[in-house]
């Protein structure tokens, strides 16, 4: 798994409506500036996440995007896959991005491979967006 740098962005607009769930319509521009996102890159992520059902919209001056349900509920491996696809390191060992790779020849590979991916799927798996709150807000507290 190789996340892109749009792939990172949207993880970061994913973070920042999660910071912000319950307080109404976020502003894109607030985002951008909150997390440092080029605006043409969280135009395209913030259409992605609305085309799936991530988050919602509106226009106008009370406008912006939400959550459409609590961070808690949305993990982070939803996110990656939705904007980079497969989370293992071989598509031959991917559970939802099968194909056939070259790997496939040696077992050993397979074998390695998949554990990889059933480590890096699990991790994102078991992670919400409400975890890295919390996490940021413990290592805020530590400084």
């Amino acid at each position: 798994m190789k996340l892109s740098r749009k792939g990172e962005y949207a993880c970061l607009a994913m973070l920042d409506l999660a910071e912000h769930y319950g307080d109404g319509f976020i502003k894109s521009t607030d985002i951008a500036q909150r997390k440092e996102i080029p605006k043409s890159y969280l135009e395209q992520i913030l259409l992605i996440l609305s085309r799936s059902r991530y988050i919602r919209s509106a226009r106008g001056n009370e406008g912006g995007h939400q959550l459409t349900k609590p961070p808690s509920e949305i993990s982070v491996a939803e996110i990656v896959r939705l904007i980079d696809g497969a989370l293992a390191p071989v598509e031959s060992v991917s559970e939802f991005f099968y194909a056939s790779t070259p790997i496939e020849q040696s077992a050993g590979f397979v074998t390695l491979f998949r554990d990889i991916r059933d480590y890096i799927s699990n991790k994102l798996e078991q992670t919400s967006f409400a975890d890295l709150i919390s996490s940021n807000n413990r290592s805020d507290s530590l400084s």
